[in-house]
């Protein structure tokens, strides 16, 4: 029994020797430190016209007091270990309405933005229902065919227009 318990001593021994051996031989573990953790960013713009657009990636984090004071102008949204989110409102529509927006009416008459000439596969907002029976013919022409967005002040513009031919309802679908 002695030499049964010396033999073992002696595998596992040597097993010990050639697993250290061995670990030696990969290199050094590389250390992992806290100081300057990788984070994602997610920046969020929210426009009025209710777009947002978001732009996400990653940066190392050692203070972040110092890493908000480069978005002074940013809201910090939230924030844990691998993800701070800051949003800022853009007194301005979105560059997507800017380059290719259009106000139309969908077939059951609700005010949209389309992304393009009106069709009904590419609505992207949806703001009231208008009585369609109360706007001039040439009015709902021009809804039925789109009407360009091209800047802020022509966006508030055509929907302050828009707002006193609504149907009026309890529930409201847009802050509009």
């Amino acid at each position: 029994m002695k030499w049964i318990l010396i033999a073992v001593q002696a595998f596992v021994m040597l097993f010990c020797l050639v697993y250290e051996t061995s670990a030696r031989a990969e290199g050094p573990v590389p250390e992992v430190t806290e100081k300057d953790p990788q984070v994602t960013i997610l920046l969020e713009r929210m426009y009025v016209d209710g777009e947002v657009s978001e732009e996400i990636f990653t940066e190392k984090v050692a203070d972040l007091e110092k890493f908000l004071q480069q978005y002074k102008e940013w809201q910090l949204v939230d924030r844990d270990d691998v993800q701070i989110v800051l949003q800022k409102k853009v007194d301005d529509i979105s560059p997507l309405l800017k380059t290719s927006g259009y106000f139309g009416v969908s077939e059951e008459g609700i005010l949209q933005i389309f992304k393009g000439v009106p069709k009904s596969d590419n609505a992207i907002h949806s703001f009231f229902q208008i009585d369609m029976k109360k706007l001039e013919s040439y009015e709902r022409a021009k809804l039925k065919r789109g009407i360009r967005i091209k800047s802020k002040e022509g966006f508030v513009k055509t929907i302050e227009k828009m707002k006193q031919y609504a149907v009026q309802s309890k529930k409201k679908s847009s802050s509009w």
